[in-house]
């Protein structure tokens, strides 16, 4: 048997395991990383380890530590308090809110990650505070940063349509834009129907309890407040407009932070979602070894070689959409789309509509706890739910859409053979 189909299989025996079991999944990714690694690939263990992402497990890290400390000083509460006062009290246009800046800040440029880690806790924050329920808001946030994802000045939009220049593909900016925009607000749609965003309709916020800034507070809090806020706003600037790695910035925010008042976040670090560090780290080192024994290009392959082209596409879009849900889909996007160049070539499948749906089905699925942007969801859940509880939330969602999402991807722009 060669290694592309042991590493499938070993994949698929840790996730039912994972599933089945109360064992972090991550455990048994690295568990499996090494046996396949080792055995099958034979690297050395030094060169399996080389496949964590570090930015991964460091953004998580130095998010939930920045955010634990400002839940305990009281400026999660003071910013949840100021943007409901912003919308009026309309507690049912705050997910729409949080799905709407989280877009901005992709379309203009910003990584998905990073706009997580940044909108994530305080929509989360929301969530907890006004009774929203947590799943839909954590999958706003994500949504919203897939959404906006494909713009032609985002990342993910500059590296597909640099890929299909260099490929000799047509020019198709907003047609792939467009069409992950349009899937992520339909997806968010159903979200906010299905889990009780009608409900919120006639809730406005001045009927809960909201936070009040009475004054009377010790200097020191205000203080403290000040300077999370600034560190806040810091961190975004130097992330976002420099490029910055956003898991050294928000961590180093964090230490100044701490050192400004070690005696009241000396307890912050314990607060970090260190099952979910765990959990990432391990399924992205065995990602790197699903890639590097070939899995994905193998399947694709297996696509191109298939007699009916729009098939074909289906299965990429499958293959595009289970990968990422593992994997980074900056690092997936220039390997799938070369591998559908046949079927453009021969299968006469419009180039432009196929990328998106390629490109929309690999990045939906981000959702998963197993990548960046749902792990964020996962690190910062409110405390209103149990770790156990959201992850089998968030892990019911990303299986759903990763099962029905490519094929209705596929079906909305390659079917009809537009």
């Amino acid at each position: 048997m060669g290694p592309e189909w042991v590493a499938i299989l070993a994949l698929v025996a840790l996730f039912v395991v994972g599933t089945v079991l109360p064992i972090n999944m991550g455990a048994l990714a690295y568990v499996a990383a090494w046996l396949v690694g080792m055995y099958s690939l034979h690297l050395s263990e030094k060169e399996i380890l080389a496949g964590i992402s570090g930015d991964l497990v460091l953004t998580l890290i130095g998010v939930t530590f920045l955010f634990a400390i400002a839940k305990n000083n009281g400026t999660v509460d003071l910013i949840v308090a100021g943007a409901v006062r912003g919308v009026g009290g309309r507690v049912a246009l705050i997910p729409w809110v949080m799905f709407a800046v989280t877009a901005v800040l992709t379309a203009i440029g910003a990584a998905s990650p990073a706009a997580c880690a940044i909108i994530g806790p305080i929509a989360l924050g929301f969530a907890a505070r006004y009774q929203i329920n947590p799943l839909m808001m954590g999958m706003f946030v994500v949504h919203g940063a897939q959404g906006g994802g494909f713009s032609p000045i985002s990342i993910y939009g500059t590296i597909t349509n640099s890929v299909m220049a260099d490929n000799g593909l047509p020019n198709s900016e907003l047609t792939v834009f467009f069409s992950s925009l349009a899937v992520n607000l339909v997806m968010a749609t159903i979200l906010f129907v299905v889990l009780g965003g009608r409900k919120l309709l006639a809730q406005r916020a001045d009927q809960l309890e909201l936070p009040e800034r009475t004054g009377d507070e010790p200097q020191g809090a205000r203080r403290d407040q000040i300077l999370t806020l600034i560190a806040f706003v810091g961190v975004a600037v130097v992330a976002l407009a420099f490029d910055k790695n956003i898991g050294f910035v928000a961590i180093t925010a964090a230490v100044i932070l701490a050192i400004l008042s070690p005696i009241k976040n000396k307890d912050a670090a314990k607060q970090v979602a260190w099952p979910t560090v765990l959990l990432v780290a391990g399924v992205s080192t065995y990602a790197a070894i699903l890639t590097q024994a070939g899995s994905p290009q193998f399947v694709g392959k297996w696509a191109a070689g298939l007699g009916a082209a729009v098939i074909g596409a289906l299965v990429l879009c499958y293959v595009g959409g289970v990968v990422s849900a593992f994997a980074s889909s900056t690092a997936l996007l220039p390997v799938i789309i070369p591998i559908a160049l046949p079927l453009i070539a021969h299968g006469h499948l419009n180039a432009g509509l196929f990328v998106a749906a390629l490109a929309v089905a690999s990045t939906i699925v981000d959702v998963s706890p197993f990548s960046t942007n749902g792990a964020l969801m996962l690190a910062n859940r409110p405390d209103t739910i149990t770790e156990p509880v959201y992850y089998k939330q968030i892990l019911t969602y990303s299986v759903i859409v990763v099962v029905v999402g490519p094929l209705l991807v596929w079906a909305a722009l390659v079917a009809p053979g537009w």
